[in-house]
């Protein structure tokens, strides 16, 4: 099996240099090497392998088995990405910290203002530019509640969600049990749809960046008042709220 190039800049996020991943995926495809051995099959020079070796050992990615040669051999993938994984959290908390007891002070003792990251948007068309300006940026995962669904919003979505599923986003879509079938059937042929219920208000999520929340229906008028925003905290607590309202929400086959 080819080790695709998904995997190996996966790899080099997690902090490997590109030798340092050659030297491990193919520890990961051929077992314990002597490191002339590993030099030979990783393709890296013989007078970096050493090195490369030590680096991938101090980064918890490698050990070694003594003997004539010494021998090296992966650890298992899982582990070694956990293990890269908390390091790059404790790193980032203590820089965190650091950066904030100096930081802060400053910032608030000149008090500078914040730029809004809340925006109240009104009337159905500014909502649904709005919507279809976030379906549009969205390019890993989007998670949509809809507690009614205009076929405004549905038939504006339908060809925007074909070109998500193209690109390889995951897609998710809430509804209420009253939903007609026919909207349901042209959703669930580009994304994931489930149903509950009742739907208590509803909204869309992208990339973990950015949420709309839909305030406000007329019959008449249809969509009117809607809050947009990316702030951080919000959208996280908007996607923790959606997860935990999708996990008990019956699956459409």
């Amino acid at each position: 099996m080819v080790v695709s190039d998904k995997t190996r800049r996966a790899l080099k996020e997690f902090g490997l240099t590109e030798y340092e991943a050659k030297a491990y995926i193919s520890l990961v495809e051929s077992g314990a090497l002597a490191a002339s051995e590993l030099s030979r099959i990783a393709t890296i020079p013989y007078s970096k392998i050493y090195e490369i070796i030590g680096n991938l050992e101090r980064k918890g990615w490698v050990e070694s088995e003594q003997g004539r040669p010494s021998k090296y051999y992966s650890k298992a993938p899982s582990t070694a990405l956990e293990s890269s994984r908390v390091r790059f959290e404790t790193t980032l908390r203590a820089s965190e910290a650091e950066a904030l007891q100096e930081l802060q002070p400053l910032y608030e003792k000149k008090g500078v203002q914040e730029k809004p990251d809340i925006w109240i948007v009104r009337g159905q068309d500014n909502i649904l530019d709005k919507i279809r300006e976030t379906l549009a940026d969205t390019r890993r995962e989007l998670m949509v509640a809809m507690p009614v669904a205009p076929e405004s919003i549905v038939s504006m979505a339908i060809s925007i969600l074909a070109l998500l599923r193209g690109k390889g986003v995951n897609v998710s879509v809430m509804l209420p049990e009253t939903a007609r079938r026919e909207t349901i059937r042209r959703l669930k042929e580009f994304s994931q749809v489930r149903t509950r219920e009742s739907l208590f208000g509803g909204g869309i999520i992208s990339d973990d960046n950015r949420i709309i929340l839909l305030l406000g229906e007329d019959p008449e008028k249809g969509l009117t008042l809607a809050i947009s925003s990316d702030h951080i905290g919000l959208v996280r607590f908007g996607k923790s709220y959606f997860e935990y309202l999708w996990e008990s929400s019956k699956p459409i086959l």
